[in-house]
């Protein structure tokens, strides 16, 4: 197997074990291909799955197999069939649960753009993004950019296993998409890179993969459920409802993103990638809903409610996200399986002079100290 030069775009080390199943993995993966044992996850059932530590790490490992890789592992294991088949049942019961977390979302007469428009509108999830932008300390925040690195460094991979599966409008809606996505060819404007610096500006370590392992089930969840959808070709139409939802409740949370780290302190390089989303997911949003969505519904029209389902459960797998960080900060504690990361020195750029690391506007005067590296960080409890 090769080993890039520069590993800042993968492959990531491999994480450790979360259960027996994802300790099964992991064990394997540091071998030679081989099959596993047939009886690896056939009596799989977890209570709840999205939440399940063991169940979403075991799916990330085969899934990242198919993006960068792991470092050390065999590229031969992606198509190893013993492991394609305990994916498969991972995903079995993944996709059960989605399924019953939001049913089967009604396809109204005025078509798929305006079930999408429904519900985004209906989407009441708890105040990730106010909190971030109003309340919310450097440890919330830095916190709050661990978790996202998982997809943000990979930026628009994820919906681009649909491209070779699509013809006509919806192809080339999602072509205007994801080419602003990765820049318009220009590394520097790519949004994964954007990301990379704000991760830098956070003093926060920028690898590929490098906040993994404290990533919760929950943080693993909302990106399996992209690559769930993005590699299945029966699942086009989901990935595609679970863009065009991405792209339609965009815009103005990352204007408060933006808003947030300038009320800490940061520059423009921190906050640029942010303050990109907020123009081009405003234009995003209507090429996804209507030239994307529904250009797929008018060549397929069987595949609408697909489209609803997967805008339906990104959003749902979305809130209980942004609860789980909220609920975590409420508490007094990390919302990451581990404290914060430590702070890496800045090698990239320049660090900006930060505000305290306590919010200037208050909330409740309830407040709990939690380790942050080697150093103790106040947390502010979000009400």
């Amino acid at each position: 197997m090769s080993e890039p030069a520069d590993r800042s775009y993968g492959p990531a080390t491999l994480p450790g074990a979360r259960g027996p199943l994802s300790a099964a993995v992991v064990e394997a993966l540091r071998r030679p291909p081989h099959d596993l044992p047939t009886e690896l996850g056939v009596d799989l059932d977890p209570p709840d799955p999205i939440r399940d530590e063991d169940l979403q790490l075991t799916l990330f490992l085969c899934y990242e197999l198919h993006y960068r890789g792991w470092l050390g592992v065999d590229e031969a294991w992606e198509w190893q069939p013993t492991l394609l088949a305990l994916r498969a049942r991972c995903e079995r019961v993944f996709e059960a649960a989605l399924r019953r977390l939001v049913g089967s979302p009604r396809v109204p007469a005025a078509g798929v753009a305006a079930g999408l428009a429904e519900l985004v509108a209906a989407d009441d999830g708890p105040p990730l993004a106010a909190t971030l932008q109003r309340r919310a300390d450097l440890t919330q925040f830095r916190e709050f950019v661990a978790h996202r690195s998982v997809y943000h460094l990979r930026e628009a991979d994820p919906h681009s296993w649909v491209l070779p599966r699509l013809g006509g409008p919806a192809k080339a809606a999602l072509v205007e998409i994801q080419t602003d996505e990765y820049g318009n060819g220009r590394l520097d404007r790519m949004h994964a890179e954007l990301f990379r610096r704000t991760l830098v500006r956070l003093n926060l370590d920028a690898a590929y993969g490098a906040h993994l392992d404290v990533a919760p089930a929950v943080t693993l969840a909302t990106n399996n459920l992209m690559s769930l959808f993005g590699l299945h070709r029966r699942l086009r139409g989901a990935v595609l409802g679970h863009l065009a939802a991405f792209e339609m409740t965009s815009s103005s949370p990352n204007r408060r993103y933006g808003n947030g780290l300038r009320r800490l302190g940061f520059d423009e390089v921190a906050t640029r990638f942010y303050d990109e989303h907020v123009e081009a997911d405003a234009v995003h949003e209507q090429i996804a809903a209507h030239d994307m969505c529904a250009g797929l519904v008018r060549v397929e029209p069987a595949l609408a409610p697909d489209v609803l389902f997967g805008a339906a459960a990104g959003l749902a797998v979305d809130r209980l996200f942004a609860a789980h960080l909220l609920d975590s900060w409420a508490a007094g504690r990390s919302s990451l399986r581990a404290p914060a990361p430590p702070t890496l020195p800045s090698t990239v750029l320049p660090t900006v002079p930060l505000a305290p690391t306590t919010a200037t506007v208050p909330l409740a005067p309830t407040t709990a100290t939690v380790p942050v590296g080697s150093a103790a960080a106040t947390v502010v409890a979000p009400t």
